[in-house]
């Protein structure tokens, strides 16, 4: 059984919340000089999803913490230059350019353990090398088309080697086209001075643990690796080297780990009042989110209609460093609507106003109507407070 070492602080539950808000970006003043792209630096990752409701989930996560940046920026902050690139982290992310070469551990490991066993014919691999040596970048419709009616994902030839070739690091995704992946070669799309897998795997593990360990600001073994899908025994192997350093959090029954510049101040500023995609890195681990907010949230998108209890894609509500409660919504040409309204009470209804009414007029909506809430008799004042 390993012994861990004496803890360095012991935190209150509250302390270990304003930690997290702060690392995350959610409390004091936001870097606006940085912009989303030091948001994503600061993030270290922000995941990629296909629902569509107010917005895409990676437009979703500057906004949360930045106010009303343009869409049309978000997207060019992140795709121009050469700033990032698509890779697999906590899933399908997007990443800093800089971290290529920490993901060198994951690319051989789908190298040397294949992820998929589906046979390509031969030359099928390196015809769509040729291709994007020689037209790129390109989408896998101009590669030759994404599907076809066989099997496996229905996914044609093309589509699965260039996927694979993405796995293996010979191909980059350099941005989403009508959420279609663009597929550019790495060798043009990667720095020079980054284009290597150099790094050993342990020196990546190490490097990921430690941002992952900044960008949550306290969190347990579980939290942390899960940041990026690293496993609990690459943590382990790493943890000692990372500079983090062990902590105690009053009412986690595991132990925890904390940025050392997180414990060096105390969290104060101006706390942030938003709506949150569910893959926001706030929230997008439910064991943690229970623990840090007492919220009990789930995406509920893939779950049967009747079953559902707070909508389709269900977005909590931020606000004084709380989760008040959780919007479902909709757009209705120029009106934003809340399908369904879940409330934290009374005091909570201003609160849960002032994010529909920013959310709406971000997306270029001049109206919020509100369908159902779950406490009947707030509704009322919630419509007045969005008048």
């Amino acid at each position: 059984m390993t012994t861990l070492p004496r803890p360095a602080a012991d935190l209150s539950a509250d302390e270990a919340r304003r930690i997290a808000l702060r690392a995350q970006g959610f409390l004091g003043a936001p870097d606006r000089r940085g912009g989303v792209r030091g948001v994503l630096r600061h993030l270290g990752a922000v995941q990629l999803d296909t629902i569509s409701v107010l917005a895409r989930s990676h437009e979703l996560i500057p906004y949360a913490r930045l106010g009303a940046v343009g869409r049309k920026k978000v997207e060019s902050a992140y795709w121009s230059d050469g700033h990032a690139f698509e890779y697999w982290s906590h899933a399908a992310c997007i990443l800093p350019v800089e971290e290529w070469p920490h993901f060198a551990f994951r690319r051989r490991a789908y190298r040397t353990r294949p992820h998929w066993h589906h046979d390509l014919p031969d030359g099928a691999y390196e015809q769509v090398i040729k291709q994007l040596r020689a037209e790129g970048p390109l989408t896998a419709t101009e590669l030759g088309g994404a599907k076809n009616k066989g099997e496996w994902w229905d996914w044609s030839e093309s589509k699965i080697a260039v996927e694979r070739a993405l796995m293996y690091g010979e191909v980059v995704c350099v941005e989403r086209r009508g959420w279609k992946r663009v597929y550019d070669l790495a060798e043009r799309a990667i720095p020079a001075e980054l284009l290597h897998d150099d790094i050993d795997d342990r020196e990546c593990v190490r490097r990921l643990v430690r941002q992952a360990g900044e960008a949550l600001g306290v969190g347990t073994r579980a939290d942390i690796a899960d940041y990026h899908r690293l496993k609990s025994e690459q943590f382990d192997a790493v943890v000692e080297a990372t500079g983090l350093v062990p902590v105690t959090v009053q009412g986690w029954s595991k132990p925890a780990w904390a940025d050392p510049a997180a414990l060096a101040s105390t969290p104060r500023g101006r706390h942030r009042t938003t709506l949150l995609s569910p893959f926001d890195s706030l929230v997008w681990e439910r064991a943690r989110t229970e623990r840090i907010f007492g919220f009990t949230h789930r995406l509920e998108a893939y779950v049967p209609k009747p079953k559902r209890i707070h909508g389709y894609f269900a977005m909590p509500v931020l606000a004084g460093g709380r989760l008040v409660g959780r919007v479902d919504p909709a757009r209705e040409g120029s009106t934003l609507i809340a399908r369904q309204v879940s409330l934290d009470g009374p005091k909570a209804v201003q609160a849960v106003a002032e994010a529909l009414l920013e959310a709406a007029a971000w997306v270029g909506c001049d109206s919020v109507r509100v369908e159902r809430v779950d406490a009947a008799e707030l509704k009322p004042a919630l419509v007045k407070a969005l008048t």
